[in-house]
């Protein structure tokens, strides 16, 4: 049993980092009352705070709620509407995600909807080599004729996908399905890989399934909070203000290499050197099994291979931590003794331990650390993933990639059978094998494997690692489709038919946020031109394809989550006892698992509260590994390391939809930059403010020089949204998960006239 003492936690008194974060809190307060009343004269006074009487049409007439459609936190809005259009939004007061809170994405989530470059009409590249406007039937006429050509000349697996988190489930399910089973496409994957798939592998292995096992209520419910590779003030800010909600008085703890504004508000900063993470938990593991500090009755009930792993870790000692991290051994041992002291424990990571080269083995040594001092199945407690994009759940189970729908396996002839029964077809329709990964799939592009792409709501000549290879090896293919709701992306460009997509708000169907909510997307304006729901689309290319009888029953969206149901029904992930799209509206939101015989009671449910995982066993399996070096370190030609991440609360992503906007356009700069250290600076005689050039063995760049201290020497940090980083990154990958290692490369920097 472990030997915790938390009244010595509650004698301490508040550091100053406690207090500027209770302070921040009290601030977050009032900024959600000042929401609730701002919600509420929006809707009932339709003056409004003094601005005078608004004209007769910006008056709405009803309201409706919505999930946002950007990040993962699944955030609800009030959508007020004049004559069933939208005309205004407000964050929604009573959901119990947002609670009334909207970041800057949200609150502008309507004004990227009218952008003058929106994909209006199909597109289909001449002979001429210019994009040129078509009908729908000689766009979907020529989709079908090209790919069965190709499938024809080069075999069925010549042909792949590269689909989204972005759009909804019931599309995300159709696209899987029209394409693997109504087209014979062996190989689709999505733009998850590059934000989740660490994550997905992770729980995978330990637990048995993809289950996030927390809820958004453990944010307040915890005594500590250990937050690693992840800066919630800005990628999930909403996220952010549930911890500060938090009444416990907790610890905070942000493990990054460089001062982050999470960093800076949380109570205490490991800054760590870059991709030493794997070393540091191990660390921790170490001293808390040799000071007994471990939940010995629950890792005998609970879980398997826990001894290979504490032999394995005793090799990690505070000395050899402190060299291979900076983190000193004085300090690794406070931070296991306050995990001992703490009755409540979480461990929260996001996109800085994914995008590793050793992903996998970073969560999962989260995970350790969670099993073996009981923290999970608790409240406040959990070894949890942050994920990224809005329905990145909804694709890690139902798109059909990574695995047969509902979480089965492609490999296995029993999970096959069940889903040709469940959909009424027939199991010789279902491949029997995996599809490549994401990077496989652009590799296949140079090995002429793959000669036609068809990529669905994401931009990968901006997003992908390294991505002047694509875009060079987008060339080589004899068919290139992207279907999106702008036609303006860096990907549109590139391709020989477009397809112009509805976004979110111009459709229906449901998002699965991080804490796995099932949360309700409804349609409150008209798509421009000729745009379609993807769903549309994916119903009108089984048609011109020949397969449409195949999916007759996916008549609607709604229609389709009901075929979703019967699909989770047995599963880990079983929401089969949800009604209808009314019932979710009327809960707000349903969290997984919701099985139809006897569903769950309560709107926040965390999982494994009965000790019970997904494994053969019934029990969590404890993995582990030994680190592997960064690979590609710096060296005398490129002495500085290049770190990514988020660079503002109003970007997401690359920038396609939130670039719209002009509010969110003035609350980040328009010119990238690269934060440089001061002492770095120096040295190479660069000022504050001065155009810079950096430089990796891929490519070269410009940006604007801001000088701090935030990264230590040797250390540089790009935002990932400038479309211009990936051409400096590194294409290395997690060898289980297969995701890219976006966050560490050897670069230079010079002035620009060098």
């Amino acid at each position: 049993m472990s030997t915790r003492r938390p009244s010595a936690r509650k004698s301490r008194r508040l550091s100053k980092r406690q207090k500027k974060a209770t302070l921040a809190g009290r601030v977050t307060s009032f900024i959600r009352q000042w929401d609730g009343h701002l919600t509420r004269d929006l809707v009932q006074s339709p003056g409004g705070f003094g601005l005078g009487k608004l004209p007769e049409k910006m008056i709405p007439d009803a309201t409706t709620s919505m999930i946002c459609g950007y990040c993962s936190t699944g955030c609800s809005l009030n959508i007020h509407l004049k004559n069933g259009e939208a005309i205004s939004l407000t964050p929604s007061p009573e959901y119990p995600v947002n609670l009334g809170m909207a970041c800057p994405k949200g609150w502008e989530a309507l004004a990227v909807l009218n952008a003058p470059d929106r994909a209006t009409t199909p597109l289909l590249r001449g002979a001429d080599g210019v994009l040129k406007a078509v009908e729908w039937d000689e766009a979907l006429t020529t989709f079908c004729a090209r790919i069965k050509g190709i499938q024809a000349k080069h075999g069925a697996e010549s042909v792949a996908w590269l689909g989204t988190g972005q759009i909804v489930t019931e599309e995300l399910a159709l696209l899987g399905a029209v394409a693997k089973f109504g087209m014979g496409i062996v190989h689709g994957d999505g733009n998850t890989r590059q934000c989740m798939a660490t994550a997905v592998v992770a729980y995978k292995q330990a637990f048995g399934f993809d289950a996030p096992p927390y809820t958004y209520q453990d944010f307040e419910e915890s005594d500590c909070l250990i937050l690693v590779g992840s800066n919630l003030c800005i990628a999930h800010p909403i996220m952010w203000e549930r911890i500060l909600r938090n009444k416990r008085r907790p610890r905070i703890i942000t493990v990054d290499p460089r001062t982050t504004e999470t960093a800076l508000a949380s109570t205490d900063h490991l800054q760590l050197k870059p991709k030493s993470d794997l070393q540091l938990f191990y660390g921790l593991a170490n001293i808390l099994i040799k000071e007994g500090w471990i939940d010995r009755k629950f890792i005998d009930a609970h879980t398997e291979n826990f001894e290979a792993f504490a032999f394995f870790v005793a090799h990690f000692d505070p000395v050899r931590v402190e060299q291979a991290t900076g983190v000193s051994a004085k300090r690794l041992r406070e931070i296991a003794r306050l995990i001992h002291d703490s009755p409540r424990v979480s461990f929260w990571w996001t996109m800085g331990v994914n995008q590793s080269h050793e992903g996998v083995r970073t969560a999962q040594s989260l995970i350790n650390l969670a099993l073996m001092t009981g923290n999970i199945g608790r409240p406040g407690t959990g070894a949890n993933s942050i994920t990224g994009q809005c329905n990145a759940m909804g694709s890690r189970i139902f798109s059909n990639t990574t695995n047969l729908l509902g979480g089965r396996d492609f490999t296995k002839p029993a999970d096959r059978d069940t889903v040709a029964g469940l959909l009424k077809i027939d199991a010789a329709a279902i491949p029997a094998k995996n599809s490549l990964a994401y990077h496989e799939i652009v590799n296949g592009i140079r090995d002429g494997k793959i000669k036609a792409l068809w990529i669905v709501a994401t931009n990968t000549a901006h997003s992908w690692i390294n991505q002047n290879d694509f875009r060079e090896l987008a060339k080589k293919l004899e068919f290139f489709v992207v279907q999106d709701m702008y036609c303006s992306t860096d990907t549109a460009q590139l391709a020989d038919l477009v397809l112009p997509a509805a976004g979110w708000g111009e459709k229906e169907g449901v998002f699965i946020n991080s804490e796995r909510r099932i949360g309700l997307i409804k349609k409150v304006a008209k798509a421009p031109g000729k745009a379609l729901s993807d769903f549309s689309i994916l119903k009108l290319i089984a048609h011109y394809w020949g397969c449409s009888k195949m999916f007759e029953e996916w008549a609607s969206p709604e229609a389709a989550f009901q075929i979703l149901k019967r699909l989770s029904k047995g599963q880990p992930c079983d929401f089969s006892g949800i009604e209808d799209y009314k019932s979710i509206d009327e809960k707000g939101g349903i969290q997984w698992p919701y099985p139809g015989e006897n569903p769950p009671q309560g709107r926040e449910r965390r999982l494994f509260e009965d000790g019970k995982f997904h494994t053969a066993s019934g029990k969590a399996t404890f993995f582990f590994e030994q680190p592997k070096p960064m690979p590609e370190p710096t060296d005398a030609e490129y002495p500085l390391l290049l770190l990514t991440g988020r660079g503002s609360a109003s970007q997401w992503h690359t920038g396609t939809r939130t670039q719209k906007s002009a509010v969110l356009r003035t609350l980040y700069p328009r010119d990238m930059y690269v934060e440089l250290n001061t002492g770095d600076a120096k040295k190479l005689g660069i000022k504050a403010s001065q155009t810079v050039r950096i430089t990796s063995r891929r490519g070269s760049v410009s940006a604007v020089a801001v000088l701090t201290n935030a990264v230590k020497p040797g250390q540089i940090f790009i935002p990932m949204h400038y479309e211009s980083a990936n051409q400096l990154t590194f294409p290395a990958f997690d060898p289980y998960s297969k995701q890219p290692s976006y966050k560490a490369c050897a670069v230079k920097v010079s002035a620009n006239d060098e």
